[in-house]
């Protein structure tokens, strides 16, 4: 039987020590949330983002525009927060609806606010091994993996999901640590046969239980990156109850990665606080 890899614990843990590290700030560090629309599952993640801030003292701000807001506003919102000396931190509550271009209202985020670490310049920073703000899903990732003492160097890392907010990010991350990495995705032929190569095997595609048993080699570490709704329920990419059954280590969904995520925010708020310009 697996390891189950508690990432609810450990995003405990993080806040404990983030409450530290602000224990003696005259003046509470702050993050600006921008949401455009009313979808529910973005006022679900939101509504968690807030409350972990809150546990740790970091002021929370949202600001709520309409679907037919235009996207100059939105952006003009964002300039504004990024002149405010006490926004420390900023992101944009994502997917966005389809009318808007998002790559230009990311870039709008100035780069020392960028929590998300989603602008270009922090994505080329972070490609050429310089230090900046990292995706926060890849980061919980590689944390978790460090609490477990989980060894990359030599690995065969296969992630499957190329997306921007992980799976790219993800596969820089761990090349950094001398892993050897794969990339899957949807155009992939014969994913099982890359699958049971992986020691360690990380799915993030948004299919409810799409890795089973037999795509997992025996001893594997699963990161299952996934949150699926089915029949009312929370579920993952990977089929717990069985693929845990083989693998060494597992994240569970919930209690997994979704925590994990929201710590490494927290941690990235804190960053930018403490790398904040001194004021006159």
């Amino acid at each position: 039987m697996s390891i189950v890899m508690d990432g609810e614990a450990l995003s405990l843990k993080i806040q404990e020590e983030l409450k530290l590290r602000l224990k003696n700030c005259m003046i509470r560090p702050s993050v600006a949330v921008i949401q455009v629309g009313n979808d529910p599952a973005s006022d679900s993640y939101i509504k968690r983002k807030e409350k972990a801030c809150n546990s740790v003292g970091i002021y929370f701000r949202h600001y709520k525009f309409d679907e037919d807001t235009p996207e100059l506003t939105i952006i003009n919102k964002i300039k504004e927060l990024n002149n405010d000396e006490y926004v420390n931190g900023i992101l944009v509550q994502l997917p966005l609806p389809a009318r808007y271009n998002e790559k230009r209202i990311l870039n709008s985020i100035s780069n020392s606010k960028d929590v998300d670490g989603l602008t270009d310049i922090n994505t080329g920073r972070m490609i050429n091994g310089r230090k900046t703000l990292v995706p926060c899903t890849p980061l919980g990732v590689m944390r978790i993996l460090k609490e477990y003492e989980i060894p990359l160097e030599g690995k065969h890392v296969v992630i499957v999901g190329r997306s921007k907010l992980v799976g790219r990010p993800l596969s820089t991350l761990m090349l950094a640590e001398n892993a050897t990495v794969t990339i899957c995705h949807s155009k992939t032929v014969d994913l099982k046969s890359f699958t049971t190569q992986a020691d360690v095997l990380v799915c993030a595609v948004g299919i409810p239980k799409l890795i089973t048993e037999d795509m997992v080699k025996e001893g594997a570490v699963v990161i299952d990156v996934g949150i699926n709704r089915v029949d009312n329920k929370l579920c993952g990419d990977v089929d717990f109850e069985k693929v845990s059954k083989k693998a060494s280590h597992i994240t569970p969904v919930p209690k997994g990665m979704g925590p994990m995520t929201v710590a490494m925010l927290l941690e990235n708020i804190v960053t930018c606080y403490e790398n904040k310009p001194a004021t006159k």
